[in-house]
């Protein structure tokens, strides 16, 4: 799974990979607020939106730095 999604960030331009982090951002915060109030059916789910914040990240560094 994962390096499908590096692959899929990876044919991204940097505008695209910004407007993705923004929307897994606004994602992980609404995750975290519904786990503080009621919890989650699959907690894991935090953990993964967090990683692919990260591969996002890592994406437009490389961008930025090539």
């Amino acid at each position: 799974m994962k390096s499908s999604k590096i692959n899929e960030y990876k044919d991204m331009t940097v505008e695209d990979l910004q407007k993705e982090l923004k929307s897994l951002k606004s994602e992980l915060f609404k995750l975290r607020f519904q786990h503080a109030l009621n919890g989650l059916d699959n907690p894991k789910k935090i953990t993964q939106v967090k990683k692919n914040i990260a591969r996002v990240n890592t994406v437009i560094t490389s961008k930025e730095n090539n």
